[in-house]
């Protein structure tokens, strides 16, 4: 049949010609943006996934960065901890030299006090200066607050991380469950024969974790007399001596050494000829030895088991991370409980892609000015750096060149740990952070490049077909238009 008003032909060669044009639209369009997915028309599902994909990408990416600048901080943190350490070093040296008082005068010692002045000054010159694009890094700032210490108990706090999560504050308790210990051993005085005294001569041998004396004793020598040699040599030797009631020598005397904790002992020994009388017990079980070591306090902090060392305790956790020095009245005591806040402060480092407790990192960098550097406790009362200035207590020109030795020693402990912290920190943390996030990166966006970007190969071959069909189908629909006019020939 031939019909005019209608023609189907050419109908059916628009629709597959109006379908070629979209489709070499469509190619055209994706090898000029590189993208196979460019609305949610092209691929509904693959768009969410992409989609997903690219935000964990941006956030992968700036947790890179951050650990990246993390790194930097920690890298200008440590360097001017290094300067800080050269300083004490020098002081370390002149605190030594003016302990030889027999081959320095008065002058040379105030010489050097001057010099020692100065550098403590310039210590906490570098603690107020030392920053990093406007944030300090050494005076405080990044140090964690703390509330409701008791200070005769809890002779010192460092807190070297904490995890506050959603919490304005993070209480700490504190229980001690194994006493300190001093290494000691007990000599009877209830001697027959000669109570309170010695039964014969004796030559004893003293040691202790600071070296070996040996002591001779002359028959009848009371107990009281054996302590005060005992003490004498005590700072050569860390053992020193006490009755065990001042009013009644036939108790007997113990010695003891002069610091707590495991890594101290004392053995106390007959030498020599005579002194078969001359026996020490263990103070704990009474059973007779020559040796006895110390032991470390135990606690339990929040829950968990601390590290004791001596009269320090350490806790180190992914939420909690610090280290307490007890007093010595505190240590030995069983059972009691002490509990203080920690309020706020340190810095936090946001390490991961999603902001989650799990992805950020605690750090605290304490002050390290010189009212705030090398606390140590001596004779019970504690000490800073800023003791060993000109007019305070600890002080060369004073005649503490021990006390200041041990003060020193402490703050350069303390500027040592810090930076080993920080060290361990950037190589262990920030370090392995971010090879691990380059990584994911990598394989993320491969992932993502596989969803959405183009083929350029397919869409080169599928753009070669289109314009192969729009063409054919151009020349079809001209073909089908002109089908009609053979009516014309049935006219006549």
């Amino acid at each position: 049949m031939a019909r005019i008003n209608t023609n189907i032909p050419s109908l059916i060669a628009q629709t597959n010609l109006a379908r070629a044009n979209d489709d070499l639209a469509t190619r055209l369009q994706r090898l000029s943006t590189g993208l196979r997915i460019n609305r949610g028309a092209d691929d509904p599902a693959g768009l969410i996934v992409s989609e997903r994909l690219r935000s964990e990408l941006q956030g992968l990416e700036q947790a890179i960065d951050n650990s990246e600048r993390a790194s930097s901080v920690v890298a200008t943190t440590e360097a001017y901890l290094a300067e800080v350490g050269d300083l004490l070093n020098s002081v370390k040296g002149l605190v030594i030299e003016a302990a030889n008082t027999g081959g320095l005068s008065e002058e040379e010692i105030e010489a050097n006090q001057l010099q020692i002045d100065s550098a403590i000054e310039s210590i906490t010159r570098i603690s107020n200066t030392a920053s990093f694009a406007g944030l300090q890094l050494l005076n405080g700032s990044l140090s964690y607050l703390t509330s409701g210490v008791a200070t005769s108990a809890i002779a010192g706090v460092d807190i070297y991380g904490a995890q506050f999560g959603t919490n304005t504050s993070i209480p700490v308790q504190v229980e001690v469950i194994s006493s300190a210990q001093t290494a000691s051993l007990f000599l009877s005085g209830n001697t027959a024969g000669a109570p309170g005294a010695l039964l014969s001569s004796v030559t004893v041998e003293i040691a202790g974790n600071l070296g070996v004396q040996s002591l001779t004793f002359v028959s009848g020598r009371s107990l009281s007399d054996v302590v005060a040699a005992v003490n004498q040599v005590k700072e050569t030797t860390g053992v020193s001596a006490a009755l065990v009631d001042g009013g009644d020598l036939t108790c007997g005397l113990t010695f003891v050494s002069t610091a707590y904790g495991s890594d101290q002992f004392i053995s106390v020994r007959k030498i020599g000829e005579g002194g078969d009388f001359f026996a020490v017990y263990d103070q704990q079980d009474g059973t007779e030895t020559q040796r006895d070591v110390g032991r470390d306090v135990s606690a339990i902090i929040n829950g968990a088991l601390g590290t004791g060392d001596g009269l320090d305790i350490s806790l180190n956790t992914p939420a909690l991370s610090l280290k307490l020095n007890l007093t010595t009245a505190y240590a030995e005591t069983l059972g009691s409980v002490k509990t203080f806040n920690i309020t706020g402060g340190g810095a936090t480092f946001q390490l991961g892609p999603t902001i989650t407790s799990s992805q950020q990192v605690g750090f605290g960098i304490k002050s390290i000015a010189a009212s705030r550097l090398g606390g140590t406790t001596i004779d019970g009362v504690r000490y800073y750096l800023d003791s060993i200035k000109s007019g305070q207590v600890n002080s060369l020109v004073s005649g503490e060149a021990r006390n200041a030795s041990q003060v020193l020693d402490a703050a350069i402990n303390d500027v040592s740990v810090l930076r080993g912290r920080l060290g361990a920190f950037e190589r262990n943390t920030l370090q392995t952070n971010i090879r691990s996030l380059q990584t994911g990166f990598e394989n993320i966006s491969a992932s993502e490049s596989k969803i959405r970007d183009a083929d350029f190969a397919f869409e080169t071959a599928a753009l070669a077909r289109a314009q192969i069909l729009t063409q054919a189908g151009t020349s079809v629909l001209a073909t089908a238009n002109i089908i009609s006019q053979n009516v014309l020939a049935l006219l006549g």
